[in-house]
């Protein structure tokens, strides 16, 4: 159902405070909403850009009802948000994206099973649920990734296993009720492709970024991405009728995986803002944080041309370990933008913050970003 316009002035939900939710909010009160904040840390970053903080577990159903009174249009900045505080929300305010399509995106072995269903192309993967079934499926895929379906992202709860006795003891380690194998891949790039869509099948997609990951954790990203115009062109399609598919209302990040082969595989959906994404401050007109306040409140969604290259690289609290860095040396590469999430604790690992920078070319926004953070790590 097409949802009238909800203008300025209105207040907007959000399922989560952390840094995605923070920077959503920010975007939000700069239009003129004001903002509401769920989230089980009372410390959230997003709660000093919110006008109300809630503080619950996102299992307290009655806290999400609450959280969506007096809100003209809820969104979510995690999808690991149970059915029950979703449906709780939808119940009393539009909720984008809607439970259905949140609730196939939050499980890995049930996306992985719609994506197959629907026709979308993936890397072959087995869904188990024991660890003998486990070994059997590293016997048929050969080497592969053991996976939690449920939880587990920035490469926690999954195992990189070679043989059927590691696929089984992988599955004994991680105790998750429901596992996902994927095999191993011959990967030549990684992208993604960011999709926004409005209530009335309005939709546009973010030219591709460019990722590179350590230990499963994204270390950079950058766009544009350099593929070819016809794999751009196939990526973008690929995304769009994916999130169509799902009927999304707000955005949906595709990863997707470029093999040696010229193969085009999906790897994993996300139905909020994504961290590949944060050089849309940069890179283009529309930020994928303004850009979702406008797809969930109808309004007319931005352009996302590429007007100048741009790249982001992530801070972890590693880099905290000797103390506070010293930003001026980050700020001292020309281009480049320190931006904090406002957590409280650093530890190993953890989203502290990321560095963005433009430039006259992908790779020179690119070097600015990898020179900034050398001076940080120095």
């Amino acid at each position: 159902m097409t949802q009238m316009p909800v203008p300025p002035g209105a207040t907007l939900g959000f399922l989560g405070g952390g840094q995605l939710g923070r920077m959503t909010a920010m975007a939000a009160r700069t239009m003129g909403y004001d903002v509401r904040v769920l989230d089980p840390e009372a410390d959230c970053p997003a709660r000093p850009v919110a006008n109300h903080t809630i503080t619950a577990a996102w299992s307290d159903a009655a806290a999400a009802a609450e959280l969506a009174q007096g809100c003209a249009a809820v969104t979510l900045e995690i999808e690991q948000i149970p059915r029950p505080s979703l449906e709780a929300v939808a119940a009393i305010a539009p909720l984008h994206p809607g439970v259905d399509a949140v609730y196939i995106v939050q499980e890995r072995a049930r996306q992985k099973e719609w994506l197959a269903a629907n026709g979308f192309p993936l890397g072959a993967f087995r869904t188990v649920k024991h660890s003998t079934t486990t070994a059997d499926a590293v016997a048929a895929l050969g080497p592969s990734i053991v996976k939690s379906a449920m939880g587990g992202y920035d490469g926690r709860g999954q195992v990189r296993v070679k043989t059927p006795d590691e696929g089984r003891a992988a599955f004994e380690t991680l105790r998750a009720p429901v596992c996902v194998v994927e095999a191993f891949l011959d990967i030549a790039t990684e992208i993604s492709v960011l999709v926004a869509r409005r209530s009335d099948g309005v939709a546009v997609a973010y030219p591709s970024s460019r990722n590179h990951h350590t230990d499963g954790v994204l270390t950079w990203a950058v766009t544009p991405s350099g593929v070819g115009a016809d794999m751009e062109a196939k990526a973008q399609a690929l995304a769009l009728g994916i999130a169509e598919k799902l009927g999304i209302v707000g955005l949906l990040a595709t990863e997707m995986f470029i093999l040696r082969d010229g193969t085009l595989l999906v790897n994993e959906l996300a139905p909020r803002p994504h961290n590949t994404y944060h050089h849309s401050e940069r890179a283009h007109p529309t930020s994928q944080f303004e850009q979702l306040v406008r797809a969930i409140c109808q309004l007319p969604l931005g352009s996302v041309e590429v007007v100048r290259p741009g790249a982001i690289h992530n801070l972890l609290g590693d880099l905290w370990t000797g103390g506070e860095p010293d930003f001026t040396k980050a700020l001292a590469v020309p281009g480049v933008r320190v931006h904090l999430y406002g957590k409280k604790h650093a530890r190993p690992g953890r989203k502290m913050g990321h560095l963005s920078a433009d430039g006259a070319t992908p790779d020179e926004a690119l070097r600015r970003v990898q020179q900034a953070y050398a001076a940080l790590a120095d």
